[in-house]
């Protein structure tokens, strides 16, 4: 017996199925790339994990280690500051393309019957991707990141009925210290990316059963429907999109890597603290009010966006071809895009 047949007797495969998966037609307005955003989270997500799974094997989850092992990655092990660059520039590319991705699902309104569920998956690995984010910066326990452990959980705290039993448990104690690094870590490399796996398949999943919204564009109401197969022409659009990211990780990594600050010191409070990008609307909120209404604030927004499509459909009611949605969606982009900027620019 070959090794062709032993394979194909071993491990069969069901051709028919494979060539109808692969032959499925995508809407028109797929072949731009910037219609089909929500692959290159996904992509970011595998090497997000990839590097990750290098990093374990230096990274050493204790207050008085994880510094200097984070050293020893960026300036002793081979290549360990490209894989930490690459891991940091991943991050970054995910939540920004995932927010963009969001935002072009809620203006075409492609959340609406019978996608709610799914865009509900989505808002949930959004909020997922930021703890991811935190608990990530939060590992190389620098002075920066240590104390942006500290207001993180301090905001935790502040959370309604809930508050101090979140705030120990993210704590594992008093104080951050060993349990706090431990319970980090341990949602960082364990927790979040099964959770996160599980729910990018049910997403994936939906999307393959329900299928890809068909938008169609002002003067193309009347037209017939216009698709084109997945395989090879919509599978050489992203091919070619992700070797673009991967050449752009690579470049980023190569001339901003992350740098390191001082080692963390509980004693001494830095002037000026600033968490990641993607928390400095929440940041500059939380500045311009108090902690409580800075906590109250972002939970209201994410509990609206969770259920957006079901507050869409009573506004499409009470309003009937006003649209007043897609207001309230500029509205709301205008001051995330205004509180971002304010923070960026401020000096503290």
């Amino acid at each position: 017996m070959s090794l062709t047949s032993w394979l194909k007797k071993s491990f069969p495969v069901d051709d028919e199925a494979l060539a109808e998966m692969s032959s499925e037609p995508i809407p028109n307005h797929l072949k731009k790339w910037w219609w089909a955003l929500g692959g290159t989270p996904a992509y970011m997500f595998v090497v997000q994990l990839v590097t990750g799974f290098m990093l374990i094997f230096y990274y050493v989850p204790d207050p008085n280690q994880a510094y200097e092992s984070v050293q020893h990655i960026s300036e002793s092990v081979s290549f360990g500051w490209l894989i930490r660059g690459v891991h940091r520039w991943s991050a970054n590319i995910m939540i920004a393309s995932l927010i963009l991705h969001m935002m072009r699902v809620f203006f075409t309104k492609s959340y609406r019957a019978p996608r709610e569920l799914n865009w509900m998956f989505g808002v949930i690995l959004f909020v997922i991707m930021l703890v991811f984010g935190f608990t990530g910066y939060s590992l190389v326990y620098e002075q920066m990141s240590y104390w942006a452990m500290q207001v993180g959980t301090e905001i935790a705290g502040a959370t309604p009925l809930i508050g101090p039993w979140l705030a120990d448990f993210l704590k594992g104690g008093d104080m951050i210290g060993q349990n706090t690094l431990t319970r980090f870590y341990a949602f960082h490399v364990m927790i979040l990316p099964v959770v996160s796996m599980m729910l990018i398949a049910v997403h994936v999943y939906l999307i393959r059963t329900l299928g890809v919204t068909d938008l169609r564009f002002k003067g193309e109401e009347k037209k017939d429907k216009k698709t084109f197969p997945f395989w090879p022409d919509h599978a050489t659009t992203e091919f070619v999109m992700v070797s673009i990211i991967m050449l752009m990780l690579v470049i980023l990594a190569l001339v901003f890597p992350p740098h390191l600050g001082a080692p963390a010191d509980p004693n001494n409070t830095p002037l000026h603290i600033k968490p990641e990008w993607y928390f400095y609307p929440v940041f500059r909120w939380l500045k311009i009010t108090n902690l409580t209404w800075g906590v109250i604030g972002p939970m209201v927004f994410l509990v609206l966006l969770f259920f957006w499509p079901f507050v869409d459909r009573f506004f499409e009611k009470l309003f009937p071809k006003k649209d007043v949605a897609f207001w309230i969606g500029v509205i709301g982009a205008l001051t995330i895009t205004i509180f971002l900027v304010w923070e960026t620019l401020a000096a503290h």
